[in-house]
């Protein structure tokens, strides 16, 4: 599982379902460096090997010859597409389980010798969980085990105490335009957190331009500016959002630590489908949606993104939520 801090997250209950299961066994993780400064130190992983993107093709050469020296029982090919399917190739070991013919993309179940029974579409962790059924592992009771860990909590003291009121925290941005909200809603809805339901509201995320700007224009517009906690990488963003009373991000990696943390979080969708990518078990009703039918005439989950939908998400659609929060979750 290379990149995407949400499927990273969505990785966690495997490999500690496996650490419960086999406690002497010797997990290896390979990822891109963003997601390994999430997983890094934690207590279910024994070893990350990084790919370095930045470093093009010569990077696939630096994991190969990592491999050469190591052999493995099994390997877990959770990510479907072609350099994934590559490093798989390069991995000795007599068990590659990867998805079934029809969800692997790129060919991808040619790089594999045992692959997960097809099933319907479902919720992007309930597909990853798939994975430890075909071991006869039980998932469940799920954890994550994000943290934040003991060594963390200094630092997360000493943030919270800068402000005197409940933090909410506002993720901002996502890895695409079309699952972004235009930032004058975001500066009004800043102005009604801090007046209407006294909180603090906290900008958080990455460094990206479209972050950036997005930010700018909510400080210069909002009435009450809010703090500003970009690009604190995402260990201190862990420790950011369990501190939150709330949470209202959009549909990016975030709102999932939010869930694995176990804090309320009004998630922000209308590109994909919050049935198959949305809070996984928790914090339904607190979901603001503009994807409209979630189920195809089929009675399947549709599993089409719709671009234009995050337009139709008013501010009042999203206050709706944060008075149930506070009528449900608050305190």
């Amino acid at each position: 599982m290379l990149s995407a801090v949400g499927d990273a997250v969505h990785t966690l209950p495997i490999v500690n379902a496996l650490k419960r299961v086999a406690p002497a066994s010797h997990v290896t993780w390979i990822l891109q460096p963003l997601a390994a400064t999430l997983v890094r130190g934690h207590p279910a992983v024994d070893e990350i090997i990084e790919l370095d993107r930045a470093r093009g093709w010569w990077s696939f050469a630096d994991i190969r010859r990592e491999l050469r020296r190591r052999e493995f029982d099994v390997t877990l090919a959770l990510q479907d597409y072609l350099k994934a399917g590559i490093l798989t190739t390069f991995v000795r070991s007599p068990v590659k389980l990867g998805f079934d013919r029809a969800r692997a993309r790129d060919l991808n179940w040619l790089f594999t010798t045992h692959r997960i029974p097809p099933h319907a579409p479902q919720h992007v962790q309930d597909q990853y969980l798939e994975f430890l059924s075909a071991l006869g592992v039980r998932a469940t009771p799920l954890a994550w085990n994000l943290g934040p860990w003991p060594a963390e909590r200094p630092w997360q003291e000493s943030f919270r105490a800068r402000f005197d009121r409940p933090l909410v925290a506002l993720v901002i941005g996502s890895s695409r335009p079309e699952k972004d909200w235009r930032a004058e809603r975001w500066a009004h809805l800043v102005d009604s957190l801090t007046s209407d339901f006294a909180l603090a509201p906290v900008l958080v995320g990455g460094h990206s331009p479209r972050e950036r700007d997005t930010a700018r224009i909510i400080c210069e517009q909002a009435r009450h500016p809010p703090a500003l906690a970009l690009d604190t990488g995402l260990r201190h963003l862990t420790s950011i959002l369990d501190a939150s009373a709330l949470i209202i991000s959009l549909d990016t990696g975030p709102l999932h630590m939010a869930v694995a943390l176990a804090r309320p979080v009004i998630s922000l969708m209308g590109y994909n489908n919050p049935k198959r990518v949305g809070p996984y078990r928790l914090f339904h009703d607190l979901i603001a949606s503009t994807y409209g039918e979630e189920l195809t005439p089929e009675g399947e989950l549709a599993t089409e993104s719709r671009p234009g939908r995050m337009a139709l998400l008013e501010v009042r659609d999203v206050l709706e939520k944060v008075q149930r929060w506070r009528e449900r979750y608050a305190g």
